[in-house]
């Protein structure tokens, strides 16, 4: 490709898309919000001239947009460069202030890398890490009080799995790592743009955003953080983003992702409902062609998110036998020896069901059309793959 050609577009003959929880097109508004950023208006939000305070009116109004999908204060919001870097500040960031007599962190075992590899380090730097076990998937809240240890300083869980989709119970956790003096952070990246999400509800600290999950461009995020919450930052320089995370503002990114929260806002009251209902058609029309097809995404998970595994076959050789779907399976493959999710292991998931999974996770742009594809392509691989 040379540097002025374009990827090719999508077209009839590609497989129909099922693969939303891994990353998301842009939005039309999103780009139509960036392309003003991306030609003219080229100004430095920190510059005192009209190039620059037209840069930081966009970036302002971003962190309001942003700030209205959560229930947040626009000034609670920080722009990162996706929910890795969010996920590592808020952890990080609350770990490097806390004192030693309180070294000791909360987790899960159904923890994205994002989390769970700042949660390792800490670990191996000699704090203590309590991991909160999966029951069906989920984490009983009813433990939660007493597998807190009283002198944890953070608490972090995911707050929707990206594998499963199941939901965690946040505000749960919050309220139970609070009464020990805990601050609380949750990683947000596969629930926000896809059900309604209020910081003050789920009694969180600490919320971390991914733009490319919600229709935003890759390389953009944010990280909110409640008034009065101490946070100290991974990367030194000078005082953007309250402090909290220097370096020159991403403004035509910053921009993009304000437009796909305002554009989640709009859906949000009908999008999740309709999702929903075409997931259900899809395990509906899988269940009858499959025998033996298990659902794997427990009671009340993401709406748009269908995990199943088919029996006696491993879920890439389905995949790779249905050209006309793109999707991800429950399994990864090394030098040719397929092993199971640990996501999947953790949730109580035995090791050959965990092999024959499938992960479907729909989108604004799945139709009714595309699930009848995608069950006629994965009921007829899967008569090839069991033969």
């Amino acid at each position: 490709m040379t540097g002025r050609d374009s990827p090719p577009a999508l077209s009839s003959a590609d497989p129909v898309y099922l693969d939303f929880n891994a990353t998301t097109p842009v939005a039309p508004e999103v780009l139509d919000a960036m392309l003003p950023f991306l030609r003219g208006e080229f100004g430095n939000p920190s510059s005192d001239h009209p190039y620059g305070r037209r840069a930081r009116v966009a970036v302002d109004r971003a962190r309001e947009e942003v700030a209205a999908l959560v229930g947040a204060n626009p000034d609670e919001i920080l722009f990162t460069s996706g929910g890795t870097e969010s996920n590592n500040l808020a952890i990080r960031g609350a770990a490097a202030l806390a004192p030693e007599s309180r070294r000791s962190l909360v987790t899960t075992v159904l923890e994205h890398p994002a989390t769970a590899e700042p949660c390792a380090e800490l670990e191996r730097g000699g704090w203590t890490v309590t991991r909160l076990p999966a029951d069906g998937g989920i984490v009983d809240p009813s433990l939660l009080a007493e597998r807190i240890p009283p002198d944890a300083s953070i608490a972090t869980a995911i707050f929707a799995q990206n594998e499963t989709g199941a939901i965690l119970p946040i505000a749960e956790l919050a309220a139970a790592a609070h009464a020990v003096g805990a601050v609380v952070h949750a990683d947000g990246a596969q629930a926000i743009g896809k059900i309604p999400v209020d910081v003050d509800r789920l009694g969180v600290d600490f919320l971390s955003i991914a733009g490319h999950k919600m229709y935003a461009p890759k390389g953009i995020g944010a990280l909110y953080v409640r008034r009065g919450t101490r946070l100290a930052p991974l990367v030194r320089g000078a005082g953007q983003e309250f402090g909290f995370r220097p370096g020159t503002e991403n403004v035509a990114y910053i921009a993009g992702l304000g437009a796909a929260a305002t554009l989640a806002v709009s859906l949000l009251a009908t999008e999740p409902d309709r999702t929903a209902r075409l997931r259900d058609r899809l395990w509906g029309g899988l269940s009858r062609g499959v025998p033996g097809l298990v659902r794997l995404s427990p009671d009340g998970a993401l709406p748009n998110t269908l995990l199943m595994s088919f029996p006696g076959v491993l879920g890439s050789e389905i995949l790779s036998r249905a050209p006309r779907v793109a999707a991800s399976t429950g399994s990864a493959c090394h030098a040719g020896v397929h092993e199971p999710s640990t996501i999947l292991l953790e949730s109580g998931i035995e090791p050959a069901v965990a092999l024959g999974a499938v992960r479907l996770s729909l989108g604004r742009s799945t139709t009714e059309d595309n699930i009848a594809t995608a069950i006629d392509g994965i009921v007829a691989a899967y008569g090839k793959a069991s033969q």
